[in-house]
C-alpha cells in the first residue's frame, strides 16, 4: 500500500510500505480522509519527530476488514477514529484526568492516518471508534476529531449561559472553539488573529467580533466589547506564548484562560501574578481528547450545530503531502483547513 512518510522537513515521501496486519480484536479501515492537523505541520517544519515515521490522526475511512473477535463493526461500514486511549484504571484515569494517564500517549494507529489502509487496535476500536451517517461526507467526518479535542478543553472552560468569550488564534482549533462556545450559550465570542482572511472567515462563522491584534489594542477592544468587565473564559489557540500575559489582563474577575496550544519558543512568560488570589482567575492547561468527548462531536458534526464545511478550505491528494504542509505553513496563503484524501 501507499503512505506519505515523512523523513525530514524537506523530505516526505509517498512510498510503498508494508499493509499492517490486523488481530483478533483490530480493524483494517481503507483511510477516506485524513485531517492535516496544526500538530502535524508543526512536527514537519520544526522536525520535532524522528523520521520515519507516518502523521496524521484526524481519520475517517471505510472498513475493509475485521479481527474474528470483532463483532461491533462490519466490512463496508464508515467510522471515524481518535488516536490514544487511556487504561482508565490509573492514579490520572481514577480523577479524570485521562490524557495524563501513562498508557495514553502508547496508544497509536498503525501505522498513522496519512496511508491509504490503517490498522484501528483493539483498544481503539472498542473506545474510540464510531460509525457515522451515509449523509455525512467523508472530509467533514475528518473535522470529527478536531471538534472533539475543543470540546474537552470547553470543559474546563465552564462556559455559562450570556458569557463573554475570547479566542486568542483564529486557525482551525480557534474557530470551532469559537463556535462551539457560541453553542454552549456564549452571547458574545470574540475572536483575535493577524490573518485578515482567517478573521473575514471567523465572521461568516457567525463570530461576534474579529480583532487584528496587529492594528488594535486587544486590551482597549476587549474593555469597550465586555463595558470594562473584561472576558469570563479566554481560549488561546495559538502557539505564541505572549498571549498567555494579555489572557491574565482581558480576563474578568473570576474568570478562566484556556491554554490549548504548544509553545516551543520562549516559553516563559510574565504575568500579573497577583490575580490569581486577588481577582480568583484559573488559568487551565488542555490537551488531546478524551473517549467521551467523540459521541458529542460526532453529534455536532452531524447535525451541523456548528459549521466546519466552510472551514475546510482546500484538500490534497495523499501523494503531495509535503506540497500541502509547505501551503498550509505559509501565512501569506488564504487556508484554514486541509483535507488530505486517499488515491482512488
Amino acid at each position: 500500500m501507499k503512505a506519505s512518510v515523512y523523513y525530514s522537513k524537506n523530505d516526505i515521501r509517498y512510498q510503498d510500505i508494508e499493509q499492517p496486519e490486523i488481530g483478533d480484536g483490530d480493524i483494517l479501515i481503507k483511510m477516506k480522509s485524513c485531517g492535516l492537523c496544526g500538530t502535524d505541520i508543526h512536527k514537519a517544519q520544526h522536525q520535532t519527530v524522528t523520521g520515519p515515521i507516518i502523521l496524521g490522526h484526524e481519520v475517517a475511512g471505510e472498513v475493509v476488514k475485521i479481527g474474528k473477535n470483532v463483532i461491533r463493526y462490519g466490512v463496508g461500514e464508515r467510522v471515524v477514529t481518535a488516536i490514544h486511549v487511556p487504561c482508565f484504571n490509573c492514579h490520572y484515569c481514577d480523577r479524570g484526568y485521562f490524557t495524563m494517564c501513562d498508557q495514553f500517549k502508547k496508544t497509536n494507529l498503525e501505522p498513522g492516518g496519512f496511508s491509504e489502509y490503517i490498522r484501528i487496535p483493539q483498544l481503539h476500536v472498542e473506545h474510540l471508534t464510531h460509525r457515522i451517517i451515509p449523509e455525512l461526507d467523508w472530509d467533514r467526518a475528518a473535522m470529527i476529531e478536531p471538534v472533539a479535542c475543543c470540546l474537552h478543553g470547553l470543559k474546563s472552560a465552564n462556559i455559562h449561559a450570556k458569557d463573554s468569550v475570547l479566542v486568542m488564534g483564529s486557525g482551525t482549533i480557534g474557530l470551532v472553539s469559537a463556535q462551539l462556545a457560541a453553542l454552549k450559550g456564549a452571547s458574545t465570542v470574540i475572536v483575535s488573529d493577524l490573518s485578515r482572511y482567517k478573521r473575514e472567515l471567523a465572521l461568516k462563522l457567525g463570530i461576534n467580533h474579529a480583532i487584528n491584534p496587529a492594528e488594535e489594542d486587544l486590551e482597549q477592544r476587549v474593555s469597550e466589547i465586555t463595558a470594562g468587565k473584561g472576558v469570563d473564559v479566554v481560549i488561546i489557540a495559538a502557539g505564541v506564548s505572549s498571549l498567555v500575559t494579555q489572557a491574565v489582563n482581558v480576563v474578568r474577575r473570576g474568570g478562566r484562560v484556556i491554554v490549548f496550544s504548544p509553545f516551543d519558543n520562549n516559553p516563559v512568560v510574565e504575568i500579573d501574578a497577583s490575580r490569581l488570589f486577588r481577582d480568583e482567575i484559573s488559568i487551565i492547561g488542555t490537551y488531546s481528547l478524551t473517549p467521551y468527548e467523540m459521541k458529542e462531536a460526532i453529534e455536532i458534526v452531524e447535525k451541523e450545530k456548528i459549521n466546519v464545511r466552510d472551514m475546510i478550505t482546500h484538500t490534497w491528494p495523499l501523494s503531495d503531502m509535503h506540497e500541502a504542509i509547505e501551503f498550509a505553513a505559509n501565512p501569506a496563503n488564504d487556508v484554514l483547513k486541509v483535507i488530505i484524501k486517499a488515491e482512488e
